[in-house]
């Protein structure tokens, strides 16, 4: 299992060096620059921005010194400075030294701050509300589907299916919005718009406080953010089970006159959620680094929104950053999702 997940994760930094350098290559590849406008600067200016930023460079020098300053970590006695050249989201002290590791560079679009400045304040905020909205997506999603595989055919089954359909067919952008209107405005049981914490926060991404002050602000972004998924998991929950609960060592183990409870729970749902498993490694990826509708629409402070107005204002820094940072969750992910693998099913093993 050690040379496992060792040969796993030196696999993890060739896929960051594959996604990164595609990244970097269709980034270039689109018209326009990031200091182009609506008002064109003039030549001696762009040429000095150009400069100070180091986009005057040839490509290739661009992408590896990128990649040396993200990926290569630095030990120093230089305390750090949060400044444009000097900032690392890791900084630990250690001794007469310093650990720095990851300088993702400065922001073009938002010049008093760099890309790591943004990530330690829009980071945290996206990964609660992902992370909310993931438990609320299992929490609804499996019992709903597998309620649906043991009443096949019946109204619990066309009940569960008829909400799983609903949540794949109502987009965010109709749900949140809705929500917004019922809870937040007209009944003012929820608050409509804003999160419920603030920089610092507990190891950089847990809240330092909670509460209902707190969670009620995560509430409804958190449920039109998991419901859409819990329907996803829901369908591929009701068809695994479905599956599983036909095969032959399931009625043997009811010839053995084991009770269903049982059957269910101990045979038949572990082989039944692997597929399950598989979808939620992406699924969180993707919840944990932002979803700009969402954000959009409750005023969420989040790192999608970021993201997406990166590439309007071509902002290399912070589209490299946030692609390989969303790429991170998902090698990580997909690693522990293989190792839930043995675990609900001893007949994997990994040498």
């Amino acid at each position: 299992m050690t040379a496992y997940i060792l040969r796993r994760i030196i696999y993890m930094f060739v896929v960051l060096f594959v996604v990164a350098g595609i990244t970097f290559i269709l980034m270039h590849a689109v018209p326009g620059g990031p200091f182009d406008g609506e008002k064109k600067l003039p030549a001696e200016i762009q040429a000095n921005k150009e400069k100070y930023y180091h986009l005057d460079d040839p490509l290739y020098l661009q992408f590896f010194s990128y990649l040396s300053e993200v990926i290569i970590p630095r030990v120093t006695t230089q305390a750090p400075i949060f400044k444009m050249d000097n900032d690392y989201l890791v900084s630990i002290k250690m001794g007469d030294y310093w650990f720095k590791w990851m300088n993702f560079g400065p922001s073009y679009a938002s010049r008093s701050r760099t890309v790591n400045d943004i990530f330690r304040d829009q980071l945290p905020v996206s990964f609660q509300l992902g992370m909310f909205a993931l438990v609320i997506a299992v929490a609804i999603g499996m019992p709903l589907g597998i309620l649906s595989a043991l009443n096949h055919n019946q109204w619990p089954d066309y009940l569960g299916m008829g909400v799983a359909i609903f949540g794949v067919s109502v987009p965010t952008i109709v749900l949140a919005p809705t929500l917004v209107w019922v809870f937040g405005i007209s009944l003012k049981w929820l608050p409509p718009t804003g999160w419920g914490a603030k920089p610092p926060f507990i190891l950089g991404i847990f809240p330092s406080t909670l509460g209902w002050e707190y969670f009620k602000y995560a509430v409804l972004p958190a449920f039109v953010l998991g419901f859409g998924s819990s329907a996803v998991i829901a369908r591929l929950t009701r068809a695994s089970v479905l599956q599983v609960i036909r095969e032959d060592y399931i009625r043997t183990a009811r010839a053995k006159g084991l009770r269903e409870q049982m059957v269910i729970t101990r045979h038949a749902l572990k082989n039944a959620l692997i597929p399950v498993v598989t979808v939620l490694g992406p699924l969180f990826a993707a919840l944990v680094t932002g979803t700009f509708i969402t954000e959009l629409v409750f005023g969420i402070p989040g790192l999608g929104k970021y993201f997406v107005t990166s590439i309007s204002n071509r902002d290399y820094p912070v589209i490299m950053g946030t692609i390989l940072l969303y790429a991170v969750f998902l090698v990580i992910s997909n690693l522990v999702v293989d190792l839930i693998y043995a675990y609900l099913d001893p007949r994997i093993r990994y040498n």
